[in-house]
């Protein structure tokens, strides 16, 4: 059985109905690996499909509302952001201008401004459920798939929650 959509074509499932379509999207200058996932097709509505090209198309709106999210929560000492950014500082030291996209003076601004979006993550079936609709990956360097921030969003866009990979 299959899924047709005007955005995502015809969305085949496999032997254990699970569907799954995947393509680059430019966002500037960067290539972002965009995903839509489902463990099976009977999960997942037109709505959620249409919510999920929405955000493919809106992607930059998408990338700025999670880089919101993320700056609220450098106040938090305890936050996994200001970790994230902590231990930043720590592996770049001197060097961590090198790396910036833009030097402020503020390295958690600059830190949150350089990070590259490396994927987006849609589960289709998770649409106006409490896990995540979408899952945004985010690294200072995309060649260190280790160190990077994961912003979850629900199905309305607003962000639920940012945390280390680790």
């Amino acid at each position: 059985m299959a899924i047709e959509h005007d955005y995502f074509g015809l969305l085949s499932s496999g032997p254990d109905g699970s569907i799954f379509w995947s393509e680059t999207v430019d966002l500037g200058d960067q290539a972002v690996t965009v995903d839509l996932t489902a463990p099976d097709q009977d999960d997942v509505s037109v709505q959620a499909l249409d919510i999920a090209a929405g955000l493919i198309a809106g992607l930059e709106n998408v990338d700025a509302v999670a880089r919101r999210g993320m700056l609220s929560e450098v106040d938090d000492r305890t936050s996994e952001v200001t970790e994230y950014i902590l231990q930043q500082q720590e592996t770049y030291g001197d060097d961590l201008p090198d790396v910036l996209i833009d030097v402020s003076g503020d390295a958690a601004v600059d830190i949150i401004r350089s990070l590259r979006l490396m994927s987006m993550t849609l589960l289709a079936d998770e649409h106006g459920g409490s896990e995540p609709f979408a899952v945004l990956e985010y690294a200072l360097d995309a060649d260190e798939t280790d160190d990077v921030l994961l912003v979850n969003l629900a199905s309305d866009g607003t962000v639920q929650s940012v945390m280390s990979a680790d």
